[in-house]
């Protein structure tokens, strides 16, 4: 994990599209800004975690959908 410490109004970048901008600190919580192309989705991680674990479980019951089918039409 590479720590860097920045202050206000500063920013750094990762690689040539996406720029992270400090725009504030209150207590214990950091306002960031982040610029980065359209196509790029951004998420905080407990969200990404979700849409990951629903994406799997989607996944799952997909293809165990897909066996009762198949099971279904070799069965007639």
């Amino acid at each position: 994990m590479l720590v860097l410490t920045r202050k206000w109004n500063e920013s750094i970048k990762i690689g040539d599209d996406i720029e992270v901008t400090i725009l504030g600190v209150e207590g214990d919580q950091v306002k960031l800004g982040i610029n980065a192309p359209r196509n790029i989705d951004i998420h905080r991680k407990e969200i990404y975690l979700a849409i990951q674990q629903e994406n799997s479980e989607a996944a799952a019951k997909g293809s165990l959908d897909l066996l009762k089918q198949l099971s279904e039409t070799v069965k007639k």
